[in-house]
């Protein structure tokens, strides 16, 4: 049995200091309340049912990058967990994503007449997204990011895909999900995505992510930021903003940016250090559709 010597004590002493020291606090700064939120629920009813929400899983994950390492320096890397993004090969993944930024450059031109002239704007939708995205304005760093992440939260409600479309998986824009009232991960994902380019946050400091929650034994989908180096993740289930190494339960699989669908491998991978992954099977690559409503 392990016995806790003197340097091994002193060993651990450091290292919780360490981490301590590593992780700032996660919240942003207040924010009011805003006339945003659906009447009938509270905010923190609202996203624990959200959390608890069971549809039937996807099977994006058979591509499994396997677990992160968590060195205090990976929050600091060029990709969100430290990890290498490759390009993904074609398949469902792509196919949904160019059809939402087709949908999210026609809607951009509609929010261009909406900010030109409010009085002559034809879409609720657009005035709704646009204060959204005015108010992330007026703030600055973390505050910008928990501003537009409490915002949308807080704008759509929970819903399957199956139950609104009935079909699996519709990845849809913007103005459509607020148009709606409701949508599922991706829609919270592509709406906070689109928001906080709208609000000045440099591209290359942006990513959507899709992983795997290892708890809820389901595919999630969720937008990372990055801020003074460090990526934190604006997530459907929670007001907090994280950072990713804190999120050890989610399995990073893909990002998708300005330049696409990439794959998000350990670093270990490459350098032959660890065993290499399964190449994306048709599932993960091709006809199988992308995360649910969680």
């Amino acid at each position: 049995m392990w016995a806790a010597g003197p340097a091994r004590v002193l060993a651990w002493a450091i290292t919780m200091a360490f981490a301590a020291l590593s992780f700032p606090h996660a919240l942003a700064e207040p924010i009011e309340p805003t006339a945003l939120a659906a009447p009938g629920l509270s905010p923190d009813r609202r996203l624990e049912l959200e959390a608890r929400r069971y549809a039937d899983s996807v099977r994006l994950a058979a591509l499994d990058p396997g677990p992160a390492k968590s060195p205090a320096s990976a929050s600091l890397s060029a990709e969100p967990y430290g990890r290498i993004a490759l390009p993904a090969p074609e398949g469902e993944l792509w196919r949904k994503w160019r059809q939402v930024e087709r949908e999210i450059r026609t809607e951009a031109a509609v929010l261009a007449r909406c900010r030109a002239d409010p009085g002559d704007c034809p879409s609720a939708a657009a005035r709704r997204f646009l204060a959204i995205i005015e108010a992330g304005q007026a703030r600055r760093g973390r505050a910008r990011l928990g501003e537009i992440n409490r915002a949308i939260n807080l704008s759509i409600r929970p819903m399957s895909d199956l139950a609104q479309y009935g079909v699996p998986d519709l990845w849809t824009s913007p103005l459509a999900t607020l148009a709606a009232g409701a949508g599922d991960c991706e829609d919270y994902a592509i709406a906070k995505y689109v928001a906080l380019r709208e609000a000045g946050l440099e591209r290359r400091d942006l990513r959507l992510l899709v992983v795997r929650d290892r708890k809820l034994r389901d595919d999630h989908a969720v937008v990372a930021a990055r801020l003074d180096g460090r990526w934190l993740v604006l997530d459907n289930r929670r007001l907090l903003l994280l950072e990713d190494l804190q999120l050890t339960q989610y399995l990073q699989m893909f990002e998708i940016d300005d330049a696409g669908v990439k794959r998000l491998v350990p670093r270990e991978t490459l350098h032959g250090s660890a065993t290499i992954e399964p190449a994306a099977s048709p599932a993960a690559a091709g006809s199988d559709p992308a995360p649910g409503a969680h």
